[in-house]
């Protein structure tokens, strides 16, 4: 893709993603999630109504007397996109890829971030870390992660979510917003999970095909594993594969909710044919 062509994308999801977050997200991204973030401030002499909770055992103990540590809310949050771009994001039946609508959910949420003043940072991921981008400000910043959305191409087609957790946990030490952008076609990821979810305040995205939900009835096929290249000729007609492929699908989707739930983050599932928009309006309004 030259620069030309890359540009036009860009300001095309610009536009398109920027009158999304101006008038719908936003507002309802920030009120979600303010508060959220909390540094601390003073240590004080108790009084009646603290939280019990905000006790200070070491000065308390010093002192004879009840102490609270004070918390005052970060006007400033920090948002971190965790996308993935291994080989399974780029299948889509429709007008669009996963990456596609990936791209577009993340330059929203980008946006939306952006009108409130908060930083917005950029891990792109497959087995491995691709690229990281520190959280920063301004429209320039945005268009970056944009650009780099649309255009990046990964070394590795394969997947591992839980590496990408860990590198993510060791380089942020601010508590952030983490937005995971995945279709989660990988397991073994959630005890990464459960260690990030408690420093950070992380929802999962789901996006998937539905064309992926179950097997096609086109006889026998030779397939391509997107992640491995791996060729392998598949009866899809047969009642066995058929099932087989739902199970397995299921499973991965139960395993992605189970974590997260266990996590105490959130979930969003969206579908390329889905409006996300009114899916995102659901999830920020029910925190």
């Amino acid at each position: 893709m030259d620069v030309k062509e890359v540009l036009k994308k860009v300001r095309k999801i610009e536009i398109k993603t920027r009158r999304l977050s101006d008038h719908v997200f936003s507002g309802e991204y920030h009120s979600s999630f303010k508060g959220r973030g909390m540094t601390f401030s003073e240590v004080r002499a108790y009084q009646f109504g603290d939280d019990v909770r905000n006790i200070d055992w070491n000065v308390t103990a010093k002192t004879s007397q009840p102490h609270v540590k004070v918390f005052e809310e970060e006007r400033e949050l920090t948002m971190m996109l965790a996308v993935d771009i291994s080989g399974s994001e780029y299948f889509g039946t429709g007008d669009v890829t996963k990456r596609d609508i990936i791209t577009e959910i993340s330059a929203t949420l980008a946006f939306s971030a952006m009108g409130n003043n908060d930083k917005i940072g950029l891990m792109l991921f497959s087995d491995q870390v691709e690229l990281f981008i520190p959280p920063a400000k301004g429209r320039m910043h945005v268009l970056r992660i944009i650009r780099e959305l649309i255009e990046f191409q990964p070394k590795s087609h394969r997947t591992n979510i839980g590496a990408a957790l860990e590198y993510m946990f060791g380089i942020l030490r601010k508590k952030a917003i983490v937005f995971l952008l995945s279709d989660f076609i990988d397991a073994d990821y959630s005890e990464a999970l459960k260690v990030v979810a408690r420093k950070h305040d992380i929802t999962g995205i789901r996006i998937f095909d539905p064309a992926e939900q179950d097997i096609p009835d086109l006889g026998l096929v030779l397939m391509r594993h997107d992640e491995t290249g791996r060729y392998q000729w598949t009866n899809t007609s047969a009642k066995a594969v058929k099932k087989s492929y739902r199970d397995q699908y299921g499973r991965r989707v139960a395993y992605f909710e189970d974590a997260f739930r266990h996590s105490g983050a959130g979930t969003i599932s969206t579908s390329t044919k889905d409006d996300y928009a009114k899916k995102f309006l659901g999830y920020f309004k029910q925190r």
